[in-house]
């Protein structure tokens, strides 16, 4: 409870419900081990995702006067998993976590994909304790000053790229399938098939599902003939 005090201070906020932050905090390798799937943050994640959306669109529809693909891709970059990890390091959150033992000895502390789904639950965490006031505060401490400034959008982001040339025919439609899992729970590789109207066009795999989609909608617009960096 000690820990959980230290972590309530780096984040500038008091929980009522410190359970709520100890879930948030659980990956999902610890309460395996403990015999209790149901306390990862895995749906704390779920629903933090979209707190993290909701207000980062709204800063962005504020502070902005560009066209919606513009708004899409600097919201893209600002909720990537490379981005949550940068801002999840700020706050050493990795300090903090409740690993498996195997997860432990593996480096998860460290590793992006942890990183950016806890501090996802963490979010979560906030909303469902206090609401939506504190949990866009805390959001907003890692958004840019002036986003205005931004010339172009801090990372890459493959799938918006590829939504947006599939999107100029609306018959076509595009899905990302998980076709395949490796590996202990503590090192797990994913491997992800990007579909254009039922046909394979692009394969990834990565350490998490979101990076493997990423990589198969590179792989995408590398064979359609696109520019992808």
């Amino acid at each position: 409870m000690e820990e959980l005090g230290k972590f309530e201070e780096l984040i500038g906020y008091s929980f009522s419900n410190r359970e709520l932050l100890k879930q948030a905090l659980s990956h999902s390798s610890y309460a395996n081990e403990r015999k209790n799937p149901s306390g990862s943050n895995e749906r704390l994640e779920f629903l933090g995702d979209s707190v993290l959306s909701i207000v980062v669109s709204d800063y962005l529809y504020k502070n902005l006067n560009v066209a919606e693909g513009e708004l899409t891709k600097m919201r893209a970059s600002l909720v990537c998993e490379k981005s949550l990890h940068i801002f999840a390091q700020q706050i050493d959150l990795g300090k903090y976590l409740l690993l498996g033992r195997g997860e432990e000895n593996t480096g998860g502390r460290e590793r992006p994909s942890i990183l950016a789904d806890a501090f996802e639950a963490v979010i979560a965490a906030i909303y469902l304790d206090g609401g939506m006031e504190p949990a866009a505060r805390h959001i907003m401490r890692f958004m840019p000053k002036d986003i205005r400034h931004a010339k172009k959008p801090v990372f890459n982001d493959f799938k918006t790229v590829l939504q947006e040339i599939v999107q100029k025919n609306p018959e076509e439609r595009v899905e990302y399938v998980l076709i395949g899992e490796e590996g202990p729970d503590h090192n797990k590789s994913f491997v992800v098939e990007v579909c254009l109207n039922d046909q394979v066009i692009g394969k990834g795999r990565g350490k998490s599902k979101k990076e493997a989609e990423q990589l198969a909608a590179k792989e995408a617009l590398e064979l359609m003939g696109y520019e992808a960096q």
